[in-house]
C-alpha cells in the first residue's frame, strides 16, 4: 500500500475514535430519541393544530355567510333604485301632478331652501337649494336639459324607498342625492335653514364625492366608511352607486347601515360558540363593529401586526394568521367592501376542547422528556467517570508523571508518524537533543527533591517554546527530545537557542530561599527533502551533536557535526 493511501487511511481511522468516544455516543443517542419523540409529538400538535384552524375557518364561514346575506338585501336594492331612475329619466311619466312638480320647481328654485311634497303618504319630499348655492359650487350644474326628468324620476323612486324601508331586513336609511342642488331621504327631516347645512354634509361625504366620473371609473357600487352626521349613536357605513344617462353623472343613490343589527348578529353568532371576538373592517383596515357589548374594550393591533394582516389579506380572500399569542381568522364578505375578522387568544383557545388536548400532550411530552434526562444524567455519569479514568491511565502511558511531556517510548511513537507525514509533504523535519549541565551535581548537592524542582522548571521552560504540531518528551535522567515538523535546521537551530537562553537565565528556588541557575546543552538535526526522515537517525545525529556542545563547554547548541568524542556528563 502506498505510503499517501495508509496515512490517509489513518487520518480517517484516527478522525472517527475522535468523535466516536463514549461520551459522544450516548449524547447522540439520547439526542435521537429526544428528537424523535419531539418531531412525534409535534406531528400530533400539528395535526390538532390544522383541526383547529377548520374549526375556526367553518364557524367564521357560517356568520360571513350570515352577514353577506344581510349586506346583500341593501345592495340589491340600490341597485333595483338606480335601475328605476335611470327608466324614469328616459321615460317620464306624463301626469298633471309631475308637471305641477316642475311649476313648483320654477317658482322656489330661487329661494335659499325649499320643499317639494307631492304626497307625503305615498312618496318622499325632495329638498334643495337656490340656483345661486348651486352656482357656487363645483360639482353642482343645473344645466342639464333632463334635470326635469331626473327630478321627476327622483319622485318615483322616492315611492319605492318609502315601502323599501319599511321592510324589516332592509337598511332603515336611503338616500338620493343629485348635482342639481336637491337631495332625497327615507327619513326626512323639517325643512329650515338647516337643509342648506345638511345639504353641504351630503356633498362632502366620501361615498358622494367618491362616485365621481374620475374616482369610479366603472361606475360600480362602492362602499365607504361615513363621518357621523348630527343625532346619530353609532359608525355609519355606507354603500353607493352613481346614477348616469348618456354619460352624465346626475347624482349618487345611497344606503346607511347602521351597524347595530350587525353587531346584534355577530354577538348572537358568538353565543353559541366558545369565546373570541368578531370584527368588521372596511377595505382600508378600520374597524366598523365588533361583536363586543358596550362598555368592552375590543382587541387591537400593534403597528407590526398591522402590516402583516393587511399584507395576508391583499393576497387571500380568506385566511388564517398567528400574531403573538392571538390567532386570527378572515373572510372578505361579497356583497361589503371589507372583511370579518374572528380573533381567538390563546387562553381563550386553551379554554376550549382544542387546548385541553394541547395541555394533555405537552404534559406528556414534558414527563417523558424530564425521565429521559434523568436517565441521561445517570448514564452520562457513569460514562463519564469510565471515560476520565480510561483517559488518567491512557495519559499515565504515555506521559513522564514528573515533568508532564512524553515519555520515551510515546514521544518515538508520534515522531515517527509526523517524520512520515512530513517526507509526504515534503516538508522539513528537525529534531533537537536536550541535556542538563551538572544535573548530577544538584543531586549531590541539594537531593534528589530539588532535582525533580529543577526537572520540572526545565520541562515547562521547554514546553512553553513550542507551537502547532511541535512535540517534548523527556527520553532519559536529564535527557529532552524536541520534534518540530517543518521546520529547517536554521529555524530549529533558533528554537533551541531560546530554549537554552530562557533556562539559562531562571533562577530556581530549590530550598527555603535558596536559588540556582542551570545551564543546558542542545544538538540539532534536521531532514531535508532529499534527505533521510527516519527518526532514530535524525535523534542519533542531534544526540552527537550534543556531545560536541558539551566537548565545547556547555550551555550552548550545536547543529554541525565534527569528528570529537564523547564527553563525560
Amino acid at each position: 500500500m502506498p505510503l499517501s493511501t495508509a496515512a490517509a487511511g489513518s487520518k480517517r481511522l484516527n478522525s472517527i475514535r475522535r468523535y466516536l468516544v463514549p461520551a459522544r455516543v450516548v449524547n447522540l443517542c439520547f439526542v435521537i430519541v429526544l428528537v424523535s419523540s419531539t418531531l412525534l409529538t409535534w406531528r400530533e400538535v400539528v395535526v390538532l393544530e390544522d383541526a383547529y384552524v377548520a374549526s375556526q375557518r367553518n364557524t367564521l364561514d357560517k356568520v360571513s355567510s350570515a352577514l353577506d346575506r344581510q349586506m346583500e338585501i341593501g345592495v340589491n336594492a340600490l341597485l333595483f333604485f338606480r335601475n328605476a331612475m335611470r327608466a324614469a329619466v328616459q321615460t317620464p311619466l306624463a301626469s298633471e301632478v309631475l308637471e305641477n312638480v316642475q311649476v313648483e320647481f320654477a317658482q322656489q328654485r330661487q329661494q335659499p331652501f325649499w320643499r317639494i311634497s307631492v304626497d307625503q303618504r305615498r312618496t318622499l319630499p325632495i329638498t334643495g337649494v337656490s340656483d345661486s348655492f348651486v352656482a357656487r359650487h363645483p360639482l353642482l350644474s343645473r344645466n342639464d336639459p333632463q334635470m326635469h326628468n331626473e327630478m321627476t324620476a327622483a319622485l318615483e323612486v322616492g315611492y319605492i324607498m318609502r315601502l323599501a324601508t319599511a321592510i324589516p331586513a332592509m337598511p332603515k336609511h336611503a338616500w338620493y342625492v343629485s348635482r342639481a342642488g336637491f337631495f332625497l331621504s327615507s327619513q326626512p327631516a323639517a325643512v329650515s335653514a338647516e337643509s342648506i347645512t345638511h345639504y353641504e354634509r351630503l356633498l362632502a361625504q366620501p361615498w358622494f364625492t367618491g362616485q365621481s366620473q374620475h374616482a369610479n371609473r366603472f361606475r360600480g357600487v362602492r362602499w365607504f366608511t361615513s363621518a357621523q352626521l348630527a343625532g346619530q349613536q353609532e359608525s355609519i357605513v355606507t354603500v353607493s352607486v352613481p346614477l348616469d344617462y348618456a354619460q352624465y353623472w346626475y347624482g349618487v343613490l345611497a344606503i346607511d347601515y347602521a351597524f347595530s343589527s350587525v353587531k346584534q348578529l355577530l354577538a348572537e353568532a358568538l353565543r353559541d360558540e366558545e369565546q373570541g371576538e368578531y370584527q368588521l373592517y372596511n377595505n382600508n383596515l378600520e374597524r366598523v363593529v365588533t361583536s363586543l357589548p358596550a362598555g368592552v374594550q375590543p382587541r387591537t393591533f400593534t403597528p407590526a401586526q398591522r402590516e402583516m394582516l393587511t399584507q395576508a389579506v391583499a393576497q387571500r380572500n380568506s385566511g388564517s394568521l398567528r400574531l403573538g399569542p392571538t390567532f386570527v381568522v378572515w373572510q372578505k364578505l361579497d356583497h361589503f367592501d371589507g372583511l370579518l375578522l374572528r380573533i381567538h387568544t390563546l387562553r381563550e383557545g386553551l379554554q376550549g376542547d382544542f387546548g385541553t388536548i394541547s395541555i394533555a400532550l405537552a404534559l406528556l411530552w414534558l414527563l417523558f422528556t424530564a425521565m429521559l434526562l434523568s436517565s441521561w444524567v445517570v448514564i452520562r455519569r457513569m460514562v463519564s467517570n469510565m471515560y476520565a479514568m480510561q483517559h488518567s491511565l491512557q495519559w499515565q502511558a504515555w506521559h513522564d508523571p514528573l515533568t508532564r511531556l512524553l515519555n520515551r517510548g510515546a514521544l518515538f511513537e508520534r515522531a515517527k508518524a509526523l517524520a512520515e507525514r512530513c517526507q509526504q509533504q515534503q516538508r522539513p523535519f528537525s529534531v533537537i537533543q536536550l541535556d542538563l549541565d551538572h544535573f548530577k551535581r544538584v543531586n549531590d548537592r541539594y537531593g534528589h527533591q530539588a532535582g525533580d524542582l529543577v526537572l520540572t522548571h526545565a520541562a515547562r521552560l521547554i514546553s512553553g517554546g513550542l507551537q502547532g504540531e511541535d512535540l517534548a518528551g523527556r527520553v532519559g535522567g536529564e535527557e529532552f527530545c524536541i520534534v518540530l515538523p517543518g521546520s529547517t535546521l536554521l529555524q530549529a537551530q533558533r528554537v533551541a537557542e531560546q530554549i537554552r537562553e530562557r533556562i539559562s537565565r531562571k533562577e530556581i528556588l530549590v530550598h527555603n530561599s535558596q536559588t540556582i541557575r542551570i545551564s543546558a546543552s542542545l544538538g540539532v538535526s534536521s531532514a531535508e527533502p532529499s534527505e533521510s526522515y527516519v527518526f532514530e537517525y535524525l535523534q542519533r545525529v542531534a544526540d552527537g551533536r550534543l556531545y560536541l556542545a558539551k566537548r565545547g563547554g556547555r550551555n550552548r547548541v550545536c547543529a554541525e557535526d565534527a569528528d570529537q568524542e564523547e564527553p563525560n556528563r
